[in-house]
């Protein structure tokens, strides 16, 4: 490795995490949703890796056709821009209408009851609300899968790296192709690791806050932080 990429590897790492760092778009819906939807650990790990991968790796396909067909910077830059800016509306959006969503979930969400029939015809009535689960006899036992995760990668695809084309990639392609991929690979390694360990660290802490009962508004304060996570993009430049 050339002393140029060495350094430009080590920029690649700064930038990564401090980009990440200051992005609250990079890790705040991530710990919201999980924290509101009560996804596992498993579960949270893949939907932050696999948006960073989609994130990241949207950019470095983007700065690689861009290098290969002698695209100016000026003009990938102003594709970026418009990807970031669409991107932003779209957490604004999705975010705005999850927390809508969650203030409904949250008043109709009060202590009722219901009424089952068995297949045996009996009847099953119990008394509940819908923060927690409940134990009583359907006759179909299904379950629902949300697409939240799949908005959240298309979300992240569609957002760009602003930093990395034209501080890193550019620079990295005038020495050699192995050097733009690993410059491009470190980048996407310290991205994605600062993404995933931001997340766990904030999700120990915020597990130890009791919520009582503001517990029902979950998916409200979930969607209210990715509003303000695209706000933030498209008014603040964050």
């Amino acid at each position: 490795m050339s002393g140029e990429i060495y350094i430009l590897s080590l920029t690649a790492s700064s930038i990564g995490f401090i980009h990440t760092l200051i992005g609250p778009d990079h890790y705040l819906p991530f710990i919201m949703m999980a924290k509101a939807g009560k996804w596992s650990k498993i579960k949270t790990f893949w939907v932050t890796f696999l948006c960073g991968i989609g994130h990241v790796l949207s950019s470095v396909v983007l700065g690689m056709i861009g290098i290969a067909a002698g695209i100016a910077l000026e003009n990938l830059e102003i594709i970026e821009g418009t990807r970031g800016e669409i991107a932003g509306w779209l957490l604004i959006s999705f975010g705005f209408l999850y927390m809508i969503w969650g203030i409904r979930k949250a008043y109709l969400n009060r202590p009722h009851s219901h009424v089952h029939v068995t297949d045996e015809g009996t009847f099953n009535a119990h008394a509940h609300n819908h923060d927690g689960e409940h134990v009583h006899t359907h006759n179909k036992n299904e379950k629902k899968k949300s697409m939240t995760p799949w908005v959240l990668f298309i979300i992240f695809v569609l957002g760009p790296c602003e930093p990395l084309i034209p501080l890193l990639m550019f620079p990295a392609a005038q020495h050699s192709i192995a050097g733009l991929t690993i410059v491009s690979i470190v980048f996407g390694i310290v991205t994605i690791s600062t993404m995933i360990s931001i997340v766990f660290v904030s999700l120990w802490g915020v597990n130890l806050v009791p919520l009582g009962k503001l517990e029902k508004y979950s998916h409200a304060f979930a969607g209210f932080a990715i509003f303000a996570s695209g706000l933030a993009i498209n008014f603040l430049g964050l």
